[in-house]
């Protein structure tokens, strides 16, 4: 018979998403996370780079596991529910792109597809391209829905990779601006099917201007305390994170405010930017607290030092 009790906060697990490029500090940012999470308790860690977790052996406490192609999603799943029936009260994936772009991943699967159903009829491929899609797109949801029954706080690791597009300015040109996602941030998108970063309880971008310093792609009012954005997500966080989940108060620290971002900080970064690859940067990571503060002008305060550090540097370029 089908019943009701109290709800009460315990024991539940979070699904974190950390993407970012290289340099930007994500495999080292999910081990300090979850370091934190499981204190003296070792974490487990699903490799999916030939072993590059191992790198990190002597910092952190970790069992390690392999995960070798084909990286279907029923692979990471059968993975993830091992790690999780084993007891771990972390478990690290890295990194989790594979399950999408990488070899016997979501789209190779579909492209496995395309050549059962047409083989070389390049004008049938066209027609059941979309067709094709079916039996990837389900093997996907079947593992969202298994990860969303895990115990364990879940912390996968994404690959980013930046994105442009041709757009029409106001003028009637065409220009070259980075490309809008609902899961990108300022044209750096997460190597993943399209809905999952969304899927989770939180995730964040990180860039090698600022490594481990989250920039929120999802981050609900509930979970801001454990993830303060002026600080880089550590150990601490993973602390915040279990102290929550077992049904303790995890927000010592106040909701994002103007100054607890370092919002002075981050405009002077701007102003100090050695070079337009660094302005734009540090420009994209001052705009994201702008808009998690939800304050115009603090945007306007960002823009206007982006549009004086970039004239200095392009006088400095003419000279």
């Amino acid at each position: 018979m089908f019943q009701f009790k109290p709800a009460i906060r315990e024991q539940v697990g979070l699904l974190i998403g950390l993407a970012g490029g290289t340099g930007s500090g994500k495999t080292f940012s999910a081990m300090r996370l979850a370091k934190g999470i499981c204190g003296d308790r070792p974490f487990a860690v699903i490799d999916t780079e030939a072993g590059r977790a191992k790198h990190y052996a002597d910092q952190f406490r970790f069992d390690h596991g392999d995960l070798a192609p084909p990286f279907n999603p029923d692979a990471y799943a059968d993975a993830i529910h091992a790690a999780d029936k084993a007891g771990y009260p972390a478990i690290v994936v890295d990194s989790m792109s594979h399950e999408w772009a990488g070899e016997g991943g979501v789209l190779e699967m579909q492209e496995a597809e395309l050549d059962r159903m047409a083989g070389d009829d390049w004008k049938k491929r066209e027609a059941v391209r979309m067709a094709a899609w079916i039996k990837p797109k389900m093997s996907h949801k079947r593992m969202v829905q298994r990860l969303l029954q895990v115990r364990a706080h879940l912390i996968l690791c994404f690959r980013a990779e930046e994105k442009i597009e041709m757009v029409r300015g106001d003028d009637g040109k065409m220009k070259i601006v980075p490309k809008l996602t609902r899961t990108g941030l300022d044209g750096w998108v997460p190597i993943a099917e399209k809905a999952l970063p969304f899927e989770l309880t939180v995730s964040f971008l990180l860039m090698n201007d600022r490594p481990g310093y989250p920039l929120p792609i999802k981050l609900q009012e509930q979970h801001r305390g454990m993830f303060p954005l002026d600080q880089p997500v550590d150990e601490a966080a993973g602390k915040r994170v279990a102290a929550w989940a077992a049904g303790g108060v995890a927000t010592p620290t106040a909701p994002a405010t103007a100054q607890t971002v370092n919002v002075e900080d981050l405009i002077d970064e701007i102003i100090d930017a050695p070079d337009m690859d660094a302005l734009k940067t540090r420009f994209d990571a001052a705009k994201v607290a702008a808009r998690v503060l939800k304050d115009n002008g603090l945007m306007k305060r960002i823009e206007s030092a982006k549009d004086e550090r970039k004239a200095s540097l392009e006088a400095s370029e003419a000279i």
